[in-house]
């Protein structure tokens, strides 16, 4: 997910995206030990992106940006 299709969404839709992107990074860990993950770099892509949320979301509030 790309930093401007982020910082369209609004407040509420930022922090459902986060609660849904945990839970991603929840059930790919799972997977990933129990070896039946196929594509791992997936863990790196949707830790970043919950990072490129909250790092957003944490600049609207300070009205960073």
């Amino acid at each position: 997910m790309e930093a401007k299709e982020i910082r369209a969404l609004t407040k509420e839709e930022m922090d459902s995206k986060v609660v849904d992107l945990v839970e991603t990074y929840f059930n790919l860990r799972f997977q990933h030990k129990t070896g039946q993950l196929e594509n791992s770099s997936r863990l790196k892509q949707v830790r970043r992106d919950i990072a490129r949320v909250k790092t957003i979301r944490r600049q609207n509030q300070q009205n960073i940006i």
